[in-house]
């Protein structure tokens, strides 16, 4: 995608209420000259333009519903951007999960995600111009061979679970990493080096730090294997004491982080020592409005069963240790299946939520998919910077849900049953759910479980709920005033309609009628015997 503006228009939210409030006091006043209602000017067409710019527009949302449905006419198929699955006893996505994938929030002109993404891309293509192949737009459905085998994860992995992941049927997932990937594209050998970007889907816990839906970029890049070659032609760092950050605890193997056996220990080396360098410098990159002598960065041994040895690559920022990402030699058992006998390599797996989160000043991951102007115009493309400005100040409403699990020999519970029912009903309207309490009758051999639901919305406002009254009820009085009609004060109803919907509370009855939708589908999805 590609935007028109050179850079987003900040407008003002009072200036979009105002703006909204003239055009319907004009459409009830009329033209006239005497027309005793005054606005200061505001700018409509940059009031569009933070619009159109950013959000996705009436069409792309009604063809992301349409496109895909959990389930089609006769329950049988599960659809996936224009890809039909039969659905089995495996299949666990729901609607609302598959509503997500036509939306490509990472390809969004100044959506922050897109503005991570592409200075990482470009920061890559600056560094080793044509080595690195880009790749933003991959299906989201993969097998479980891609998913999990490929990478050599283990059979008895807890991620293959359903618990875990997103079935659309027995053999076939929405992947869980971009890693799902890999293989796929080392097959193609089409690069030496490849950046891929993509949504991933998760079955997991509800908070302000995750969500069903994330974004992941993988990064490849291959060498010769041959040692003179690998030596000559990559211009490898000789040594952990290359790049920038030369005290960092990079250490290239251990015995607990070991060489493959496959591997010359001299080849692995240089290969990791590229992996610092590469990285170290990126870091420079992305923060570089922290000054130098305040960026700090250490390296921690970790495992994955795709690369030995393995990294996780941490930043000091705003007094805190940030997992940037995590990285290793690749497994060369990875790269003889894809016809890179010839080949060794590294590979890194970021999350851009987690690090946008931190460089943005983003408190709530939900807000990433919001298509409030008030988030979005407050980027562009380019700017690292930019630290959000919370917008709505609604209160937390909480609500709590008990129930008796079901025999799990017969129908086994899971806490990520709960959550996934919650976002269907609820959605976005839930900042976060937690188990609260745990009871085992010991004479009925029954486990109860009590979670807290927390209701709390992003984007809809009290404060601007109760202005939108006001200046309403001041409007009628005006329009009664000086046309002669006696007009009923504003009742909260009324305003809901006439104002945005991203201006309105939340109530207590649609909190309430949330509430019991949630008991009822859980009993239902379930099995659960509510109580209370």
């Amino acid at each position: 995608m590609s935007s028109m503006r050179s850079a987003p228009v900040s407008v003002p939210f009072k200036d979009v209420i105002s703006f909204r409030y003239h055009s319907f006091a004009s459409s009830l006043l009329g033209s006239r000259s005497d027309n005793p209602i005054v606005h200061q000017p505001v700018n409509v067409n940059a009031c569009r333009r933070a619009r159109s710019g950013l959000r996705l527009s009436t069409s792309q949302r009604h063809n992301a519903t349409a496109a895909n449905t959990a389930k089609s006419d006769d329950g049988a198929k599960v659809s996936v951007l224009g890809r039909d699955y039969p659905r089995d006893a495996l299949t666990n996505v729901s609607s609302s999960i598959l509503s997500k994938t036509p939306l490509g929030i990472h390809r969004i002109p100044h959506h922050p995600l897109n503005i991570l993404k592409s200075r990482i891309e470009s920061h890559f293509a600056a560094r080793s111009p044509g080595v690195y192949a880009v790749m933003d737009s991959l299906h989201p459905v993969v097998t479980p061979k891609q998913n999990f085998d490929d990478l050599l994860v283990a059979k008895d992995h807890p991620s293959r679970l359903p618990n875990d992941t997103y079935y659309v049927n027995a053999n076939a997932v929405l992947r869980t990493h971009t890693s799902a990937h890999q293989s796929e594209v080392l097959a193609s050998r089409k690069a030496d080096g490849y950046l891929l970007s993509a949504d991933v889907y998760r079955r997991d816990e509800i908070d302000p730090t995750h969500y069903p839906v994330f974004h992941q970029m993988e990064g490849i890049r291959t060498f010769p294997r041959d040692s003179a070659a690998l030596r000559r032609g990559a211009a490898l760092p000789s040594s952990a004491g290359a790049g920038p950050f030369a005290d960092a605890g990079f250490r290239a193997a251990s015995d607990g982080n070991p060489v493959q056996p496959a591997h010359d220990p001299r080849d692995s080396a240089l290969v990791a020592y590229h992996l610092k360098d590469s990285f170290e410098h990126l870091v420079l990159d992305l923060l570089s409005h922290v000054p130098r002598d305040q960026l700090k960065v250490r390296w921690v041994d970790a495992y994955f069963p795709f690369t030995s040895p393995s990294w996780e690559l941490e930043v000091l920022y705003n007094g805190k240790w940030l997992e940037l990402c995590g990285c290793g030699v690749m497994r060369q058992e990875i790269l003889d299946d894809t016809g890179n006998s010839d080949r060794i390599g590294w590979a890194f797996g970021l999350g851009l939520e987690r690090i946008a989160m931190v460089l943005f000043n983003i408190p709530d991951i939900r807000l990433f998919w919001t298509q409030d102007e008030r988030f979005l115009s407050q980027f562009r493309s380019g700017a690292l910077a930019t630290q959000f400005q919370p917008y709505s100040k609604y209160p937390a409403c909480y609500k709590d849900v008990s129930f008796w699990l079901p025999d799990p020999s017969v129908r086994p519970f899971h806490d990520n049953d709960m959550f996934e029912v919650v976002r269907d009903v609820a959605g976005d309207l839930v900042e976060d759910v937690t188990l609260i309490d745990t009871f085992a009758n010991k004479k009925t051999n029954r486990v109860s479980k009590c979670f807290r639901i927390n209701y709390r919305s992003m984007d809809r406002c009290v404060k601007c709920a109760r202005r939108s009254r006001l200046f309403l009820n001041l409007l009628l009085l005006l329009l009664s005033r000086f046309h002669g009609h006696a007009l009923a004060p504003c009742c909260h109803d009324t305003c809901t309609r006439i104002s945005s919907s991203a201006c309105r509370t939340l109530t207590n009855a649609e909190i309430d009628t949330l509430q019991d939708r949630v008991r009822e589908q859980l009993a239902a999805d379930c099995g659960v015997e509510l109580r209370g």
